[in-house]
């Protein structure tokens, strides 16, 4: 398993009963996780949440405040930080889960020196981003919501990470990757976590199983001729680890020498076991 355990600012306090019970800094919240299918170890410190999320039956749902909260606030990663709030999502803006990856890529990058290429599709708050810029990198970071890429652009600011060391794009992910593609563009470093569903700008319909493996393989076609990794993110329940790692051998090892790995990431849970979060595949040069 690939395990986020070294956070200070994040913890995860207990999980049960459908719900995850986290620490963000010194604000406590409670949120459904679907794949939390036992009981709660330690029911009686669920009371310390400051806010709870309740799913609504018709889809959706909204956050009960039992405490006043900042409008946002920070928490740190090593040398990053980051701007979190409860959003109308249950999201917070962060994956803490992440920090395994970002770990992973900025030791690949500070070991090849000099100012690698990342490209970063889907790339959300910019938690990868910030992580591989403050790492040496100049990162090309792409998401389609706007409003995710101004939040990416603070976290940047908050990390003090210089300006001139990301691109920001606002632009359909597949679009731009073929648009680079003509353009002849290579990257050192590719990573992308694509949702399991979505619609585009236009209507366009993304499903993960039906466009995940054309993408990789057109991402595979962006690499430089001296490339360093390849990560795939998935957070689609049933998708095995192993379905990662047979597309990146099938896409980027079919052009590019290297090793390639996959499994579950999880983070620790400080009342005992780990809570599955998805699962990660791995691609990087020999």
């Amino acid at each position: 398993m690939y395990t986020a355990d070294k956070w200070r600012d994040y913890e995860v306090l207990d999980t049960g009963d459908g719900m995850k019970l986290e620490r963000w800094g010194d604000v406590i919240l409670s949120r459904p996780d679907p794949q939390v299918i036992w009981p709660k170890t330690q029911p009686e410190i669920w009371d310390r949440a400051h806010a709870r999320y309740h799913r609504s039956a018709k889809g959706g749902g909204e956050w009960e405040f039992i405490k006043k909260l900042p409008e946002s606030w920070q928490i740190g990663y090593g040398g990053l930080k980051f701007k979190v709030h409860p959003t109308s999502f249950k999201h917070t803006g962060l994956f803490p889960e992440q920090a395994v990856n970002w770990d992973w890529m900025a030791e690949i990058i500070k070991q090849r020196g000099g100012t690698p290429r990342v490209l970063n599709l889907f790339g959300y708050t910019g938690g990868a981003t910030c992580a591989c810029a403050a790492a040496g990198a100049h990162v090309t970071h792409v998401d389609a919501a706007k409003g995710m890429v101004q939040w990416a652009g603070e976290n940047r600011a908050l990390s003090h990470i210089d300006e001139t060391s990301v691109r920001w794009i606002v632009d359909d992910v597949i679009k731009f990757v073929e648009r680079e593609k003509r353009r002849g563009k290579v990257y050192e470093g590719i990573l992308m976590d694509p949702p399991s569903y979505g619609r585009g700008p236009r209507g366009e319909i993304w499903k993960l199983e039906d466009e995940l493996y054309p993408l990789v393989n057109n991402c595979a076609e962006l690499l430089s001729d001296r490339p360093l990794f390849f990560l795939i993110n998935s957070y689609t329940t049933g998708l095995q680890p192993a379905v990662l790692g047979n597309i990146l051998l099938k896409t980027v090892g079919a052009r590019c020498q290297g090793s390639i790995s996959a499994d579950e990431v999880v983070l620790p849970v400080k009342s005992g076991g780990v809570l599955p979060c998805g699962a990660s595949g791995r691609w990087q040069a020999v």
